[in-house]
């Protein structure tokens, strides 16, 4: 009796979890059905590529949101599984007590071998037990069904995720080509390819090419006295993504460089966070492909590590333009995430690397975007 009461008291105690993974998936479902409404809206806008850059940057805010969602969802359900499994044996035991009971002749349950202290005593533990038995019974129905909503979610969100993966993918092809019809920026002056090869060929560090790019314009570069000094430390990062090393802090080749590294997902977008000057696009050192933009005199956001470059050396890009897209490949990913694979962050693939300077020398990005410094 005894243990029996200590059972139903525990299982009184367990706290009930509210159903977040299953609200932020649904959230997540309505932010992709609406990006891809915005993509079919984008080939009518007037200005194409600012829709495109908006429904790209809604399909991948929607897409994160989802396997988090998912990601949540597979974590409780586990959770469920697990403590409903735990569960079997006692309330097997407490299910056979039920039935024994119900089968028991009415004088025999009357009796009891204290006399009638003891049947009182026993008649006392029996009703105070009742209410729990009920609110256990609602609890592992509730669970129950919680699973199973669970399930359901996850093999529905499939298909989801496929035509969200589908749809940011046709997003980006119509945003590459957008980019490429594109002849409406301002420019401060023209490259000279001659000269910029040169620099290439003579710097040996980003510092010597930086401190050069004022010699591979052909034409005198336009004076701007355009300031963003008030946006300082409020900037968003071009890219979504977590920073995976803050400057001065050495890679595993044991490098230290003065930048952040952001780790990010394959092919997500980059943009620039505010209206900025292209002073240099390409191949650079090391850093593979590199956009190079001044947003205001002596000072230069240079975002390194790009597959793909939109823009032209010397035109002037609004706030929120697209400046490049990430490499790597976009695959459909398993709806049933793991715990492990998830929280080590194995689908941030690719890596972008921030430089900021201030002049000739290079400060710590930290004091210009706004960042989770926790």
């Amino acid at each position: 009796m005894i243990r029996f009461a200590l059972f139903v008291i525990c299982c009184l105690a367990a706290p009930v979890v509210a159903q977040d993974a299953l609200t932020e998936a649904r959230s997540a479902a309505q932010q992709i059905r609406s990006a891809s409404q915005g993509l079919e809206a984008a080939d009518g806008a007037r200005n194409r590529v600012a829709a495109l850059t908006e429904t790209i940057r809604a399909f991948e805010s929607g897409l994160a949101s989802l396997r988090e969602g998912l990601r949540g969802a597979a974590i409780r359900e586990t959770e469920l599984t697990r403590s409903l499994h735990a569960r079997e044996t006692d309330t097997a035991q407490l299910m056979g007590a039920l039935q024994v009971i119900g089968r028991t002749q009415g004088p025999t349950t009357t009796l009891h071998p204290d006399g009638p202290l003891g049947t009182a005593r026993a008649g006392m533990i029996v009703a105070s037990l009742t209410p729990g038995l009920a609110a256990k019974a609602e609890q592992l129905r509730a669970d129950l069904n919680e699973v199973i909503a669970l399930r359901e979610l996850q093999q529905e969100a499939a298909q989801l995720l496929q035509d969200g993966l589908t749809g940011v993918q046709n997003a980006r092809f119509a945003l590459s080509q957008a980019m490429t019809d594109r002849t409406d920026l301002p420019r401060r002056f023209s490259a000279d390819p001659v000269r910029t090869a040169i620099l290439i060929s003579a710097a040996e560090t980003l510092d010597a090419f930086a401190n050069g790019l004022s010699k591979i314009s052909e034409t005198d570069i336009l004076p701007t006295d355009v300031s963003i000094d008030a946006r300082k430390g409020a900037l968003p990062l071009p890219v979504a993504g977590q920073v995976l090393r803050r400057a001065g802090e050495a890679d595993a080749a044991g490098v230290k460089r003065p930048g952040v590294v952001l780790a990010t997902r394959p092919q997500a977008l980059v943009i620039t966070p505010v209206s900025a000057t292209i002073r240099y696009r390409g191949p650079l050192l090391n850093y593979g492909l590199v956009t190079i933009l001044e947003p205001q005199p002596d000072l230069l956001f240079v975002f390194a590590g790009l597959d793909t470059v939109y823009g032209e050396i010397g035109e002037v890009l609004p706030e929120g333009s697209p400046v490049g897209l990430m490499g790597g490949e976009t695959v459909a990913e398993p709806t049933g995430l793991s715990q492990s694979s998830e929280r080590g962050g194995a689908v941030r693939s690719e890596t972008l690397y921030i430089e900021v300077r201030q002049g000739a020398t290079p400060v710590d990005p930290m004091t210009w975007f706004d960042t989770d410094k926790g």
